[in-house]
């Protein structure tokens, strides 16, 4: 489940009409989300607000042996309307799942907000600044979002540590968005890397729509309700004298398309020698599978994953909903509320994974354990239980 600031960040991202999903290092997210859940450790205990539109803050207490915890602060000049209450937030919006992707278009500037200044009127550049201090390493991290064009997105990540060898750390990263393609350029002062990441999608162009019948052109991808990415990244480091690159591909069906909904992605680094699969559908409103499958070409190890995701929706009584078909017929239907959502893992190395997030009364709730099947005299590993409340 997401915790609240980055619940925000995800809500400055869809108010300001920025696609995150338009992007080699999001190539891969539908599988993350359905196989890669963060188990919970421990007890944890999150308590935040958002006390304006443009300021939230946090506070988490935690115990894993030592009692630890974090404060963090959240400002942005994009006044946010969204449901920061934990009792009236919605699951679908916390919990990450399976991912949809929209049709592709451009980046929108009317999103953007316009001021009078001097007797002009200007574009207001948004901006994001967030704040983490954790105790009682007293480690502080910080996030800087600044919306520089309609398509265009600067993000600066610090980390201050006295344990790092510098004392901290800076990485800067200038995302472009052009509907069509997408490029990221980013630089770490650990080890001054340096990288670039692209992606390219094909079909349907946003930046030259058809402007004779208002409709996108037609192309084979699209005509079957789904489109085709490819993407690669390569980076190096001065320092270290190393460097890395991979590629990628991605299939995904998109609203238009009639059948189940299913996602194919495939990822190689051919200087490691690692291959990736994954396959994801959405095999009914309320369930989805996936599975990766991962090989090395060299050393011809493999792994394999699956996973599936469950998730319980509020059932009405069946007179309630006789009743409301034979007396108004015309009313909309209504979306049924989600109660839980339950996931599971397993490997072929024997590990388990299970997680079940819920809203009880106004606390959202995550509860997580981790078996591995192979150790028989200690099964169960780390199990967790985190709750959440927001005003």
């Amino acid at each position: 489940m997401l915790e609240f600031m980055d619940y925000v960040q995800a809500a400055f991202h869809a108010q300001g009409g920025w696609n995150r999903d338009n992007s080699y290092s999001s190539l891969t997210t539908t599988a993350h989300n359905l196989l890669d859940f963060q188990i919970p450790h421990g007890l944890r205990m999150h308590i935040s607000s958002l006390s304006s539109p443009n300021f939230g803050t946090s506070y988490t207490v935690g115990s894993k042996g030592v009692v630890d915890g974090s404060l963090s602060f959240l400002y942005t000049s994009l006044g946010l309307s969204l449901p920061a209450r934990s009792r009236t937030a919605h699951l679908e919006g916390l919990v990450q799942g399976y991912r949809h992707l929209a049709a592709l278009r451009p980046p929108s500037q009317t999103n953007w907000t316009e001021v009078l200044r001097g007797g002009k009127t200007i574009r207001q550049k948004d901006s994001l600044l967030y704040g983490r201090l954790y105790l009682p390493t007293s480690t502080l991290e910080a996030l800087y979002l600044r919306r520089i064009s309609p398509n265009r997105l600067l993000r600066l990540n610090g980390v201050s540590d006295g344990s790092l060898p510098s004392g901290g750390s800076l990485l800067a990263l200038l995302q472009n968005d052009f509907g069509k393609y997408s490029t990221e350029y980013l630089y770490s002062t650990d080890s001054s890397l340096i990288g670039i990441r692209g992606l390219y999608n094909f079909g349907y162009d946003p930046r030259h729509p058809d402007t004779l019948s208002g409709r996108p052109p037609a192309h084979p991808w699209d005509h079957q309700g789904g489109r085709l990415s490819a993407g690669a990244e390569v980076y190096f480091s001065p320092i270290n004298k190393s460097g890395g690159v991979s590629t990628g591909l991605r299939f995904t069906t998109l609203p238009i398309h009639t059948g189940f909904p299913y996602t194919m992605t495939l990822t190689i680094n051919p200087l490691m020698g690692n291959l990736s699969s994954t396959y994801a559908v959405k095999a009914g409103r309320n369930l989805a599978f996936c599975s990766r499958f991962d090989f090395n070409v060299y050393s011809y190890e493999s792994d394999v994953m699956v996973g599936v995701e469950l998730w319980q929706r509020q059932q009405h009584a069946p007179e309630t909903a006789w009743a409301r078909r034979l007396l108004r017929p015309d009313w909309p239907q209504v979306e049924e509320e989600v109660n839980g959502v339950l996931k599971a893992r397993v490997d072929n190395h024997g590990k388990v994974g299970l997680l079940w997030e819920c809203k009880l009364k106004e606390l959202l709730v995550s509860l997580g354990a981790g078996v591995d099947l192979k150790k028989r005299e200690r099964m169960l590993g780390s199990v967790g239980l985190e709750v959440s409340y927001s005003s």
